[in-house]
């Protein structure tokens, strides 16, 4: 993670000398060739990093730029906050005396080592490449057959799944196919493989049939020696032959027959771009297996073909291969059962986990004792044994590009089990420094980019989808979580306290130069502690308590951390807005929780800052930080009533305007009488906005336009949320008329979403023809009235549709309506007596949820279902089957 912790440095640099010119002016020249240098070491560690897998000399000294590194950024960072201080010394002093009077440090001086231990390891780097040694240990062979994971004589679960493999490869179209099994390590690609290549229909089915592994380094001359072996195929000429010569061979034999290769652990598309050639696309029915960790070489691999995504083990199946593994032949005893079934259950699904966690109860006496011991922990009991499981994934790990692993690693800051937002996970990232400018291109937008990168390698699991199809929640496997603590740890990089609740002194002490701090427990017990922690970079919280923190408490944080640039103490109820934040001026990344009634306008001298999270548990919130004096910020959001004002008159230059703020992309949620052109206007990189208040407001015209007209100009919003907030008085006093013309919504926008507006059934015209939009969620009594009729040509674009609680009695719509509709959700909607049948006509339809629904509206949907489903099995649709859910069942 050097090349990380280097570039966000270099990054840090360049804006100082650039934006804070004025902070570093005594140091300038300094911090300049202090970037010069470290330019170079970025362009060694560009250059190392495919030999520091090889050599031990090349991984230290990557360890020692990495310490230099963050030693550098410890001394910019604390000059530049002391002299953030200076400047506001006569304010702070009171609230802080001990930043009042402390001297600074002498910069330059400290600079000007770094610089020395700079050039010294430069130096040791052009020594210590030209002294490596041309001899390096040969790369393993491809053809060292290693043996499968998971024991073929302790198959569990993989018979559904052997078969679906097999019908794969043996029927379907005579041309070339290759069928993929894709999946994390440890999960039992290969096992399932070795499985569907010994099973007789196989063996029957295909004349010639050769296996063959390539592994992450692979060699291309190996890997065609190793199928031709497999064929009986191999001479003296035959080794003696070209690359290209080979394949060209391995090419002829197989043309004329019908053949079964199978291509085990495939890490790189570069690697099968390499092999392809050698396997000749003839109409006999021919077939290639291929397995990866990857799922995009797959893709690649057979782009008509989809990829066999291998699940994990069910609990009963999970606890099946234990018992295998610990008891062979015989039975668990009954007082290890209810322990055993729950050790397998923490398993998660994942059989090496299994296997490795059954190696372990089979070494010691089988006692309560020592199964529950191993139960409260499994994860951490297989990590113990990195030689079968943890190396094993840690390949996984060492093979991703060095932008992808600190991202990685990262997943070893959230709790177990734990399902992340995925948008706090993207903006944590972006506030981090891990996400690069590559372009035009939103920082965001990269950063999801890169999480379905870690997606598509399944070292990421998907929990929850958005309506639009992208990913709402992700989690991580425990035992890969454990790597990245294991990783994170050796590098320095993060820390999980895990506080006992009893004792305070005794939770685990943070460690030296610990960059990332997270708590999962007990937060008030460790922040009572009097912790100190003079290198964290990130402080996140995630107890599932919510505690008030006593006065006392209120500075330690701050004190205790004061370069933050991540603060994420949403347990922590605050009985007052804490000032003390003003200090911590390299924040980027904010989440409180209390009794706000203001965001006070100190939170603008934080110029650092990206996102502000701010929950309160007042209705009223009234944002006075002048978030316009914030070059850097991006997302806001906030809860309850909150009034957001444009820029003061009075900051305002002549013949410009410098507070347009292209970077804000977020303000979530504001009053309606906030949507004024001041405001407005100057988000024009605005993608999401939530309004909630009395509506009526914003639709009231004065002077010929409302406040509603100010959002046609934010041609990049996509996400628009409208709740009509009007207590103490009920929706139905505070009427709002209609909706405006569609030419005054923002022209791109693709989600909408509606709550207690009452509008009338025929509004729905009015949004059916806005050109983009692909969700509209209507909330409780978003619309009422008894007939709902779409009109011809409107939600063109349509794919998702949620309607909440209204008194809709008839909805009768034909397929033409909603071309392409995906999804429909319909909740306490209990006086429509049938769903359009019409529906069963989109082609596209896939899911339609019905909850506390009428019984006559569930028989409508059951026959939509039956009609679905045998349309797709006569067109021979075995995949994205329609989808049906009823709630409450029928009982």
């Amino acid at each position: 993670m050097a090349d990380a912790v280097v570039e966000f440095l270099l990054v840090n640099l360049k804006d100082l000398l650039l934006y804070h010119v004025d902070l570093i002016s005594g140091v300038k020249d300094q911090v300049e060739s202090l970037h010069k240098e470290l330019s170079l070491m970025k362009a060694f560690l560009k250059d190392s990093r495919e030999k520091r897998n090889e050599s031990e000399y090349v991984r230290e000294l990557v360890r020692q730029i990495t310490e230099v590194a963050y030693e550098a950024e410890d001394i910019i960072d604390n000059f530049v906050i002391n002299e953030a201080t200076k400047k506001g010394r006569d304010r702070v002093k009171k609230m802080i005396p001990m930043l009042g009077t402390k001297n600074l440090p002498n910069v330059a001086k400290q600079i000007e080592s770094i610089k020395t231990k700079v050039k010294e390891i430069y130096d040791k780097k052009m020594f210590g490449i030209a002294s490596l040694q041309v001899g390096e240990p040969s790369r393993k062979s491809a053809r060292q057959k290693r043996q499968p994971l998971v024991e073929e004589e302790n198959v569990v679960g993989f018979d559904e799944e052997a078969r679906t493999i097999i019908n794969r490869l043996t029927k379907g179209l005579e041309q070339l196919e290759v069928v993929s099994i894709v999946g994390m390590g440890g999960l039992g690609k290969t096992t399932l493989a070795r499985k569907v290549y010994s099973d007789p229909d196989i063996e029957y089915h295909f004349y010639l049939r050769a296996w063959t592994y390539v592994s992450q380094e692979y060699n291309r001359r190996e890997v065609f020696l190793g199928i031709l072996e497999s064929l009986n195929l191999t001479s003296d000429q035959i080794y003696k032959m070209s690359d290209e010569n080979l394949a060209e061979e391995l090419c002829r034999h197989l043309r004329n027959n019908k053949y079964l290769i199978v291509i085990d652990d495939v890490w790189t598309t570069e690697a099968w771009n390499d092999l392809r050639k050698a396997f000749p696309s003839t109409n006999l029915g021919s077939r290639i297996l291929l397995t990866s960790r990857n799922t995009e070489v797959a893709k690649l691999a057979d782009p008509d073909s989809s990829p066999h995504h291998l699940r994990f083990l069910t609990d009963e199946e999970s606890w099946e291969l234990l018992c295998r593994k610990v008891f062979r032949r015989g039975s668990c005893p009954s007082e290890l059962e209810d322990l055993g079934k729950r050790i397998a259950m923490k398993c998660y699904g994942l059989p090496l986990a299994i296997v490795v966690v059954s190696g372990l109860l089979i070494k010691r006496e089988k006692t309560c004792d020592w199964w529950k011991k191993v139960a409260e922990s499994v994860s951490s009991y297989v990590a113990r044994d990195p030689k079968q499981c943890m190396d094993v994934l840690a390949l996984s790990y060492k093979h991703l590009p060095e932008h992808l692993k600190i991202c990685f690693v990262y997943f070893g800051l959230f709790p177990e089990d734990y399902e992340i937002p995925v948008w706090k996970l993207l903006r944590l990232w972006v506030a981090e420094g891990f996400i690069q400018d590559i372009g035009l291109e939103y920082l965001e937008d990269t950063a999801e980019d890169y999480l379905e990168d870690l997606i598509d390698r399944n070292l990421v699991l998907v929990g929850k989808r958005r309506a639009n199809g992208r990913i709402k929640t992700c989690r991580i496997h425990d035992v890969l979580r454990d790597l990245c603590i294991r990783e994170g740890e050796n590098d320095k990089f993060l820390q999980v306290i895990k506080c006992s609740g009893k004792n305070p002194s005794s939770s685990t002490s943070l460690q030296s130069y610990c960059r990332r701090l997270c708590i999962h427990s007990n937060i008030l017990e460790f922040i009572s502690s009097k912790p100190s922690g003079p290198h964290v970079r990130s402080f996140l919280c995630f107890a599932t308590d919510e505690r008030e923190l006593p006065r006392k408490d209120t500075s330690s944080i701050y004190e205790a951390f004061r370069l933050l640039r991540v603060l994420d103490l949403r347990s922590i109820n605050f009985p007052r807005f804490p000032n003390e934040i003003e200090h911590l001026v390299h924040l980027r990344f904010i989440v409180l929780f209390g009794q706000f009634k203001i965001i006070p306008s100190q939170i603008s001298s934080l110029w650092n800052l990206q996102t502000l999270i701010v929950r309160t548990t007042c209705r009223d919130l009234d944002i006075q930080a002048d978030i316009w004096k914030m070059k850097q910020f991006r997302h806001l959001y906030v809860t309850g009533l909150s009034r957001l004002n444009g820029p003061h008159p009075q900051t305002r230059k002549d013949n410009e305007d410098p507070f347009v703020r292209i970077n804000i992309q977020t303000i979530s949620t504001i009053l309606p009488d906030s949507c004024t052109e001041n405001v407005l206007a100057r988000t024009p990189g605005l993608k999401k906005l939530g309004i909630r208040g009395k509506l009526a407001k914003l639709m009231e015209k004065k002077g010929g336009s409302s406040l509603f007209d100010n959002l046609s100009k934010l041609y990049n919003l996509e996400t628009l949320k409208l709740l009509n907030d009007t207590y103490p008085l009920p929706p139905a006093q505070c009427i709002i008329p209609g909706v405006p013309q569609h030419y005054k919504f923002p022209p791109n926008l693709r989600k909408l979403t509606l709550s207690d507006t009452l509008l009338d059934w025929e509004h729905m015209s009015t949004l059916g023809v806005l050109p983009n939009l692909e969700v509209l969620k209507l909330k409780d009594n978003a619309f009422k009235g008894s007939h709902w009729e779409p009109l011809d040509g409107g939600f063109r674009l349509l794919k998702v549709l949620q309607i909440g609680r209204t008194n809709i009695v008839h909805w009768n719509a034909l397929g033409h309506h909603f071309p392409r509709l995906q999804s429909v959700v319909l909740k306490h909607c209990t006086s429509l007596e049938a769903i359009p049948s019409g529906l069963g006509d989109v082609s596209v339809l896939q899911n339609l949820e019905l909850y506390w629904s009428t019984n006559t509206a569930a028989a409508s949907a059951r026959l939509i279902h039956q009609q679905k489903l045998q349309l797709q099995l006569k067109q021979q649709q075995v995949n994205n089957l329609f989808k049906l859910v009823i709630y409450p069942p029928d009982m």
